[in-house]
């Protein structure tokens, strides 16, 4: 039986919902955001520079005429950011349907750190979705069928996450920091899904990779890579590369399907998951460790001071 691939069609109307899509100012998160307002959806375009996402705000609206685009200052690896951010937030919105952790950063060949004494790649790729989601939740909670939607990476697949050396102290290397972030962004969905659940909340938390995509998030790779992730050598690397517009289907599909379930992971439909069009799919071993998970939650709390404050009947709201 063949079955029918997922495309752009299948989005369903968005009108009258609000989506917040973390750097949404270029690549996959301008993509995801386009989608959503072409599909009606009132889109926040949370990003690092304000300038550039203004600037991609007007170029949405005039994809989408009539689209409500606003725009949100968010650093995620400041803390300090992320609190401003999630307070404008609350100012500005009673409720939010869709969050989109999108934003993310390849890092550096150094370990660097952030204002806040945390390894920058780590902070920026996990502890500010972590302390983000965190603080907004309260918001997704007051809409019906909400979802919060993490995007992981292949990558995760090759990496191990040791809780007891989370800023990669003993050991820094850009690749193996870049996997273990991607990894912690499956391992903190598969547990914020369980304790959603166990709250007996309706919004639901699902995580999404995008394969191997030709987008400007490999603007910082050696210029071989980059070459090789460019348009001019389509012809050596078609069979596992593909277009962003294809790529960020994914997590669109993670976010607007009505059949999605909460702790599900999408991606790629082709070999490899490197290319095509997306499909409910599984993270590696590592990341259904349910102690695993539960210590990175634990952790995070402690390196962001953001707890989760769940309980069945109440609701609930990120303390900090």
């Amino acid at each position: 039986m063949t079955h029918r691939s997922w495309t752009t069609d299948d989005i369903p109307d968005q009108d009258g919902r609000t989506a917040v899509v973390t750097g949404a100012n270029t690549g996959l998160g301008f993509e995801a955001a386009r989608l959503l307002a072409q599909r009606g959806a009132s889109v926040v375009l949370a990003c690092r520079a304000p300038t550039k996402a203004e600037q991609a705000a007007n170029r949405i609206r005039a994809l989408a005429p009539g689209s409500t685009i606003t725009t949100l200052h968010l650093d995620q690896s400041s803390q300090a950011s992320v609190r401003q951010a999630a307070a404008r937030l609350h100012a500005q919105h009673e409720h939010i349907d869709l969050l989109i952790n999108n934003a993310g950063t390849l890092g550096s060949t150094q370990r660097t750190m952030t204002e806040d004494g945390l390894e920058a790649t780590f902070a920026t790729n996990h502890l500010g979705v972590f302390a983000f989601t965190g603080l907004v939740l309260d918001l997704l909670l007051a809409a019906p069928d909400s979802r919060v939607v993490t995007v992981s990476s292949l990558t995760h697949r090759f990496a191990a996450l040791d809780p007891n050396d989370l800023q990669s102290e003993r050991r820094y290397n850009r690749d193996r920091a870049y996997g273990r972030s991607k990894l912690a962004n499956l391992l903190f969905t598969y547990e914020l899904q369980r304790r959603l659940a166990t709250a007996g909340s309706e919004t639901i938390a699902v995580a999404a990779h995008p394969g191997q995509s030709r987008t400007d998030f490999t603007r910082d790779l050696n210029p071989v890579a980059r070459f090789l992730y460019g348009p001019h050598a389509r012809l050596l690397t078609g069979w596992m590369l593909q277009d962003g517009a294809v790529g960020v289907l994914s997590e669109i599909r993670a976010a607007v399907d009505p059949d999605v379930q909460g702790g599900e992971y999408y991606g790629p439909s082709g070999p490899l998951q490197l290319t095509g069009h997306p499909t409910r799919t599984t993270s590696s071993g590592r990341s259904y460790d349910a102690d695993l998970q539960q210590r990175l939650w634990e952790e995070s709390e402690q390196m962001t001071g953001v707890t989760y404050d769940l309980h069945a009947d109440m609701p609930p709201r990120a303390s900090q």
